[in-house]
Order: structure tokens, then sequence, then C-alpha cells
């Protein structure tokens, strides 16, 4: 992934935010991650962790249409994940994307249990929530042509609890230095 997509994502990000009135908090944490794949339009994802504590975790997301953010579970993280602005599209299956079939996906919307069927996708609309327990696998998107998220979620492990079903997919970018950074991202530390 090249600095100067990076860097045009945050400003981009930034305007966003400041259209919306997001005030973000001093010295938040930027990570912006094409997941190893090289196509940051298609398969990326624009994070801020806004808290990153021993207990929990916040972070405020931006996802473009067509920007997916791939397949995957965690094993111990439990999320909420919250439509700021736009509307967020969440697939969501039981077990493996690979199986050609599976039980529904239980998961909280607005608090309500909901059953999904094995890969369904559901559309939050913003100001909603849907809470994703450890082990169901989820992919999402904006259905909307942008969509701000939140997250809050139990103490966050990027680095060692996401597991991806395309084996290809590294959680951060490699960063080719096409122009000087605006901002350090969470994996230039």
């Amino acid at each position: 992934m090249k600095r100067s997509t990076v860097n045009a994502a945050i400003q981009k990000a930034q305007t966003i935010f400041a259209q919306h009135g997001w005030i973000l908090p001093p010295a938040p944490r930027w990570d912006v991650t094409d997941f190893g794949l090289g196509n940051f339009e298609r398969e990326g994802l624009l994070l801020i962790n806004l808290a990153e504590e021993i207990e929990y975790c916040e972070k405020l997301m931006l996802a473009f249409q067509d920007q997916v953010t791939p397949a995957h579970y965690h094993k111990q993280k439990k999320e909420d994940i919250i439509a700021r602005f736009g509307d967020l599209a969440v697939q969501l299956w039981s077990v493996s994307p690979d199986a050609a079939t599976g039980p529904d996906a239980v998961v909280k919307i607005n608090g309500a249990e909901v059953s999904v069927p094995f890969g369904q996708i559901v559309t939050i609309p913003a100001g909603q929530r849907i809470t994703l327990v450890p082990g169901v696998w989820h992919a999402f998107w904006s259905a909307t042509p942008y969509c701000v998220i939140g997250e809050v979620s139990t103490a966050n492990d990027d680095a060692n609890d996401n597991f991806f079903i395309n084996p290809d997919i590294g959680r951060y970018a490699a960063i080719e230095e096409d122009e000087p950074a605006l901002l350090k991202l969470v994996s230039d530390q």
C-alpha cells in the first residue's frame, strides 16, 4: 500500500469527520489498511483507536461503498459495531464461510437477540448497533456512499485476534514510502 494512498484516506476521513462534527481526542492512533491485498478501494478500512484499555477498546472507523472488510472472526473480542452515519451492511456466518451451510449466527441487534441465517446480510442503519460475540464470522461494508462506524469492544488485540478466511490477508498493510507520512500509523510504531 502506498503512503500516498494512506495519506489521501486520512485527509478524506478528516474532511468527513469535520463535516459530521466528529471531534477526535488528542493523539488518536490511526490505522489504514488494505489487508495486504493491494487494493484499498476494494478491500480496505480506516480505523482510529480512540481508547485502548486493558478491559475495553473504542474505535471510530470509516468504510466506503464497495470497500469490504473481509470475512473474519475473533476468538477473544466481543464487539458492538454502531453505524454512526450511513448504513452498514454486515454479512454473518456461524462457522467458516467456506462451509456450504451452517447454523444461524446468533447476534444482538440493538440489544435484542436475533438468529441470522448462514451467510445472510443484515443492514444496520445509522444510530443502530450489532453485537458480535467471539466465533461469529463477519464481513462488512458501507451500504451507502460511506459509513462512519463506531466500535466498542472488549480488549483489542489486532495482531493476534483477527482470523481471516483468506490466508493471504495480513492485518496491517506493508507501506511503500512514496511520500512523507501525514500521521504515524499503529503499524508504524
